[in-house]
C-alpha cells in the first residue's frame, strides 16, 4: 500500500543522504518535495502541514552527531516524525476487563467488517487462548448473519444462533447474556453498516453501545478509500467514541495516506491491519515498523514473525545441520523453495528486507516472477529419488526427460542445477570456515547485488551484522528457516533468492 509514498520519499531523502552539509534552503526544498509526496498519497492537508512544520523546525536547528552526515540526520528526523504521526507505539486490543469482554465492531458496508470480526476472533482464540463468541447484529444486509456463521465454522469460533425477528439491540443483549452463561472470555458484536454515514446507522450503533457497554469500539476502515476514510473516522469517533482502528486491504494498491491521516485526525491508535484475504492475514500495527517500510528500511521483525508462523522449526534445524556439514542436495533446495513460497514468495520477502526500496528499479528490471519458484519445484518433482540425492547423474537424456515432465525447457533445468551448485559450494565454504568465513561472504554479497549493496549496508556493515546477531532476531536467524545461509547469519535470506538471476556467491572464473 505504501509503495507510491515510499518511492517519492526515498527519492527525496536519497538526495539528502549524499550531501556533506545542508543549508536551510536545502531543507526547505526537500520539505516541498516531501509535502507534495504526502499530498499525492492522500494524506489530509492539515496533517501534512503539521508534519512538515515539525520536521522543518527540527531539521533546520538539528544538532548533528559526529558519526552521521546532516543529510542522514534529516532522514532520521523524518522517520521519527512519521512514527509520531502514526502513533509512537503499538497498542494491541485490550482485554483488561471482566469476562466476557465485549468488543463492538463498527464501520461502513463493504469495509470488510464481518471478515475482520472473524479474523480477530480467530486471532484471540489461537494466540491468546481465549474462548470467543461472535454475534451478527446486522439485520439489514441479506445473509449477513449467515456469512458470520459460515466464517465461524471455517475458523472454529462459536457464533450466536440466529433468531428471526430480533433487532440489533435485542441480539446484543442475548449475545452478552449467552457469553456470560457459556463462560466465554470475549464476545464480539458485528454491527450493521451503511454505504454512507447516516443518522439511523449512528443511532442504532449508539443504542447497542449503551446496552453492551463494550470495552473496545473498533472502527473497521478500508485503506483504499483515502480521504473518505478520514471523514468516516471523524464521524464514528464523534458519535460513538471509538477506541481504535483496524485498516483493511493494506495489501492493496492504495497510497497509504489513510493510515497517516486517520491516526492523526482521531488521535486513536491503529491496532491491526488486514494484509490479505486469508483468515490469518492480520498484523499488529507497529508505527516504527510501518515508518521503516515507508522509508524503504524494510521490516525484518515482520519477516521473522512470518518465518516463525510458517516454517517448521524441526525441519529447518535438520536442514541447517545438513548444510553445516556441506550436504545440500536437490531435496533440500526444494524445501527452501517451498519455504520461500510460504513466506510470500520473492517479492513478499524482499519487500521486508532493509535497503530493497532503493533497489526497486533494478529488481523491477529483473522481471522477478514468483511463478519461477513453482516451476523450479516442478522440475525437482520430475526427478527420481536418486537424481535428487545425486545431481551428477543428470546427463543430457535425463535432463530432456525432466524438462518434458515438468513442462519446462532443458535450459531451465540447467539453470536450476547451476543455482544448486552455487548454493552447495557456498555451504561447503561456510561449513569449513574458509575464504574469510562470514567476512568473505559479506564481501561477495556486496559484489553480487544489483546496483551494489543498499545504502548504509556495505561489506563492513554486513560483517558487523554477523557479530553477535541482529537485535530482535532469534539466535538461529529466521527460525533457522529460509535456509541456504547458515543459522549464525541472522536475518539474511539463504543463498540469495532462488531464481534471482546471477548468484552473488558464484565463484569467479
Amino acid at each position: 500500500m505504501f509503495e507510491t509514498l515510499q518511492d517519492r520519499l526515498s527519492g527525496v531523502l536519497d538526495r539528502l543522504r549524499g550531501r556533506g552539509a545542508l543549508s536551510e534552503s536545502d531543507v526547505k526544498e526537500a520539505m516541498r518535495e516531501v509535502r507534495r509526496a504526502l499530498l499525492e498519497a492522500d494524506v489530509a492537508l492539515d496533517v501534512v502541514r503539521d508534519f512538515i512544520a515539525r520536521v522543518t523546525e527540527k531539521a533546520v536547528g538539528a544538532v548533528v552527531v559526529k558519526s552521521v552526515t546532516p543529510g542522514q540526520m534529516v532522514v532520521k528526523i523524518v522517520h521519527d516524525e512519521l512514527v509520531q504521526t502514526l502513533g509512537a507505539d503499538s497498542q494491541p486490543i485490550s482485554l483488561a476487563a471482566a469476562a466476557p469482554v465485549p468488543i463492538l465492531m463498527v464501520g461502513l458496508q463493504g469495509s470488510g467488517k464481518t471478515t475482520t470480526t472473524a479474523k480477530i476472533a480467530k486471532r484471540l482464540q489461537d494466540r491468546e487462548k481465549k474462548r470467543v463468541l461472535m454475534a451478527s447484529l446486522d439485520t439489514h444486509r441479506p445473509a449477513a448473519m449467515d456469512q458470520l456463521a459460515v466464517l465461524g465454522q471455517q475458523t472454529g469460533v462459536a457464533t450466536l444462533p440466529i433468531v428471526a425477528g430480533q433487532n440489533a439491540v435485542q441480539i446484543a443483549e442475548r449475545a452478552v447474556s449467552a457469553a456470560k452463561l457459556g463462560g466465554y472470555d470475549v464476545v464480539m458484536l458485528d454491527t450493521a453498516g451503511r454505504t454512507t454515514v447516516d443518522e439511523a446507522l449512528m443511532a442504532e450503533a449508539a443504542e447497542v453501545k449503551r446496552i453492551a457497554k463494550p470495552h473496545e469500539v473498533l472502527l473497521v476502515a478500508d485503506a483504499l478509500t483515502g480521504q473518505d476514510a478520514v471523514n468516516t473516522a471523524r464521524a464514528f469517533d464523534g458519535a460513538l467514541g471509538i477506541t481504535g482502528l483496524v485498516l483493511t486491504r493494506v495489501d492493496g494498491d492504495g497510497r497509504g495516506g489513510a493510515a497517516l491521516s486517520m491516526r492523526a485526525v482521531t488521535g486513536k491508535p491503529i491496532k491491526l491491519i488486514g494484509v490479505g484475504e486469508k483468515m490469518d492475514a492480520l498484523e499488529d500495527f507497529d508505527p516504527e515498523r510501518i515508518a521503516g517500510r515507508i522509508l524503504g528500511m524494510g521490516d525484518i521483525v515482520a519477516l521473522v514473525e512470518k518465518a516463525r508462523e510458517q516454517i517448521d522449526a524441526e525441519q529447518a534445524a535438520r536442514a541447517a545441520e545438513r548444510m553445516r556439514k556441506g550436504q545440500f542436495d536437490l531435496n533440500d533446495l526444494k524445501g527452501q523453495l517451498e519455504q520461500m513460497q510460504k513466506l510470500g514468495g520473492m517479492s513478499g520477502v524482499m519487500g521486508l528486507l532493509p535497503g530493497m526500496g532503493q533497489m526497486k528499479k533494478q529488481l523491477d528490471a529483473a522481471n522477478l516472477d514468483d511463478r519461477i519458484l513453482k516451476r523450479q519445484a516442478a522440475i525437482i518433482d520430475s526427478m527420481t529419488r536418486a537424481e535428487r540425492k545425486n545431481p551428477d547423474l543428470l546427463k543430457a537424456s535425463r535432463k530432456k526427460r525432466i524438462a518434458s515432465g515438468s513442462g519446462t525447457k532443458v535450459e531451465d533445468v540447467n539453470r536450476l542445477l547451476k543455482m544448486h551448485r552455487q548454493m552447495a559450494d557456498m555451504m561447503k565454504m561456510v561449513g569449513k570456515g574458509g575464504r574469510g568465513g562470514l567476512a568473505g561472504l559479506a564481501g561477495k554479497l556486496g559484489m553480487g547485488m544489483p546496483g551494489g549493496m543498499p545504502p548504509g549496508m556495505d561489506a563492513n556493515a554486513l560483517k558487523q551484522l554477523t557479530k553477535g546477531g541482529m537485535p530482535q532476531l532469534p539466535p538461529g536467524g529466521l527460525s533457522g528457516g529460509m535456509p541456504g545461509l547458515p543459522p549464525n547469519f541472522p536475518g539474511a535470506p539463504p543463498g540469495g533468492f532462488p531464481g534471482l538471476g546471477p548468484n552473488p556467491f558464484d565463484k569467479k572464473k
